[in-house]
């Protein structure tokens, strides 16, 4: 399999860089290696396409979430072979910004229905609630079309009218040269309509900023850094078009007793010196509650009881981890004499049979008897 760069590297951004950072720099390479610009070199044409592989993948929340998870096997392993639409007019889109104009490939009308945008938020939840699943309710603030004016941004009686300098597209085309260029219309902004009595609720906008409540549910056994999709949940589109959706990033706060491998959950317990070489019984914490369990006769310190079925839910996969309990064998520092006196007598009969259950002891009360 050919070598592939990193996407962040290729770009030239850190991993925690903002989608305009990305834009920015997309932009600033899509300017330096693109086709046009030069012309016959093989190197560069390699490098605009890897540019544009980059930032189709860095620019799409999911795609870049699945990216930052799983590499690129987590975005498909085939090399990326040519601009898709939305890439294609994002180019344009961003030689627009930096030219002043639209560009030769013509460039996106804002006068037509736009699709909503995306929103992004981060929510806390409990190791407790990670391991159970919870229902959450958000309060969004997104901005949706004006109700009064039913998103025209004209006011009651009135209507928007069509820009004559545009004809209602919302650009106007240059020629200049050899070249036809397509600007953002400077007397509607795009619109591709003008509006002379703008509703008093919106101001003319067509948009207002809104609460509204977004109920959804975490699964069990999520992990930390898990960004759910909630579909339709962003802002309303414009003029007709579809909603964007609602990102929410899970954040697992840490637990005081409990760590986590994959669905697997860690926890320590101290037992005695004189309770692990005896055995018995000792108390577990877990998700349930406390649970008693065997401890075998002569456990040693740093091995494990695992208690299958006692971890975290395998998401999508069905079935449960286990609770792996790490023990750490504690060896007392002071003793009573009665106690001291007992010990003597069991390291004395270990030594007739020369045995080694009680070593750790012998150590013990001869530096400290």
């Amino acid at each position: 399999m050919a070598f592939r760069r990193d996407y962040y590297e290729v770009l030239g951004v850190p991993r925690n860089a903002t989608q305009e950072e990305i834009k920015k720099a997309y932009r600033r390479l899509a300017l330096q290696y693109h086709p046009d610009k030069n012309p016959g070199n093989k190197e560069a044409e390699e490098k605009f396409k890897e540019a544009a592989e980059a930032y189709a993948v860095l620019s799409d929340p999911e795609k870049r979430s699945h990216y930052d998870r799983f590499g690129h096997a987590g975005v498909g392993e085939q090399p990326f072979t040519g601009f898709s639409p939305d890439i294609f007019g994002d180019f344009a889109d961003i030689l627009g910004s930096f030219f002043g104009f639209e560009g030769i490939f013509g460039g996106r009308s804002r006068s037509g229905p736009q699709r909503g945008a995306d929103l992004r938020t981060v929510v806390r939840i409990s190791f407790e609630e990670m391991a159970t699943g919870v229902d959450k309710v958000l309060q969004v603030p997104r901005e949706e079309n004006c109700a009064v004016c039913g998103g025209t941004g004209a006011a009651a009686g009135s209507r928007p009218v069509r820009c004559q300098v545009c004809a209602g597209r919302g650009q106007v085309r240059y020629s200049q040269g050899f070249f036809s260029l397509v600007r953002t219309c400077p007397q509607c902004n795009g619109r591709g309509q003008l509006i002379s009595s703008p509703c008093r609720e919106c101001k003319g906008t067509g948009r207002v900023e809104k609460r509204r409540e977004v109920r959804f549910s975490i699964p069990p056994g999520v992990e930390d850094g898990t960004r759910l999709r909630l579909v339709g949940q962003g802002e309303e589109g414009l003029r007709g078009g579809p909603p964007g959706d609602l990102y929410v990033d899970i954040q697992v706060e840490p637990h005081e007793v409990f760590s986590r491998q994959g669905a697997d959950i860690h926890v320590e317990i101290e037992v005695s010196a004189f309770a692990a070489a005896l055995g018995g019984e000792v108390e577990i914490p877990t998700l349930e509650g406390a649970k008693k369990v065997a401890l075998p006769e002569g456990s040693q310190p740093g091995e494990t009881l695992v208690l299958r079925g006692h971890g975290l839910p395998r998401v999508g996969r069905g079935g449960r981890g286990d609770l792996v309990v790490h023990l750490k064998v504690m060896v007392p520092r002071k003793l009573s004499a009665k106690q001291k006196e007992l010990l003597r007598e069991l390291l004395a009969e270990e030594q007739k049979q020369g045995g080694s259950v009680f070593r750790k002891v012998r150590h013990f009360l001869e530096g400290n008897g």
